[in-house]
């Protein structure tokens, strides 16, 4: 981990060389992550609420969905554009050092303008969380921060398997985006305001219920059983398909060439 912070500081380092760039793109992150916020609250000045879920109910479930994806994007950038590495040749380098890959890939690149969704994320939660009547106890907040470490480590997941694909073909990487971004976009709302068919695929295929449902239900005092408090934890389990289909595919890589 010290190599990984390390190369943190340098990322960081050479973003801030251009100082003004770096400050331009953080603001242009602040509106474009706004603009989603905005798209929710437009939503609920046509509706009182989404299946039973109030607007700040969903806010609460949208930041902890930004939180993640935005975690990933500033930590796990490297695994995120990991096509980049097979595309230039850089993943051919990684295989000749003496570190494990993963941890290479990770420290390949960050991205340390997207921290403004990240900040902006926290700020809606806790604008969200002022709002909401919320029994609090300390199982309560456990479950919170079971929900926020599960989001991350969903993507972190999802990030993973994406770059897995890129073993195989660089080309239709719109394929990807369905289940990164176009499932940012759609996890951001509570998973049972949709059909049956997607709750079923987003909690047994792609676990977000178990990270922005079942919890968030017990968080909001809809149900009492711990089950749904301690669910968040059954995303770990989601990490060990996505590494070793990571593993698989770069037993099958071939080498660009040189």
């Amino acid at each position: 981990m010290k190599i990984y912070f390390k190369s943190l500081g340098m990322h960081l380092k050479g973003e801030l060389e251009y100082r003004v760039n770096f400050i331009l793109s953080f603001l242009s992150q602040i509106l474009v992550f706004f603009t989603y916020y905005f798209v929710i609250l437009a939503l609920f000045t046509k509706f009182d609420h989404i299946k039973g879920f109030t607007l700040y109910e969903v806010l609460f479930c949208f930041s902890i969905i930004q939180f993640g994806f935005s975690f990933n994007e500033v930590f796990a950038r490297g695994v995120d554009r990991f096509d980049n590495l097979i595309i230039q040749g850089g993943f051919d380098r990684l295989l000749l050092r003496p570190q494990n890959i993963v941890l290479q890939v990770l420290c390949s690149d960050s991205d340390f303008v997207k921290a403004s969704r990240l900040i902006q994320a926290i700020i809606v939660m806790i604008i969200a969380l002022c709002h909401l009547t919320i029994p609090w106890n300390f199982m309560r907040v456990f479950t919170v921060l079971l929900m926020l470490l599960s989001s991350c480590v969903i993507f972190f997941g999802i990030f993973l398997m994406a770059a897995s694909y890129c073993f195989f073909t660089v080309q239709g990487l719109e394929v990807r985006n369905v289940f990164t971004d176009g499932g940012k976009h759609m996890a951001q709302y509570p998973i049972g305001v949709f059909t049956k068919g997607f709750v079923l695929f987003f909690t047994f295929v792609i676990p977000y219920a178990f990270v922005n449902y079942y919890p968030l239900l017990y968080v909001l005092g809809r149900t009492d059983n711990l089950l749904y408090a301690f669910s968040p934890l059954l995303v770990l389990f989601y990490l060990i398909p996505c590494v070793l289909v990571f593993y698989w595919g770069m037993k099958r890589y071939a080498s660009v060439g040189s």
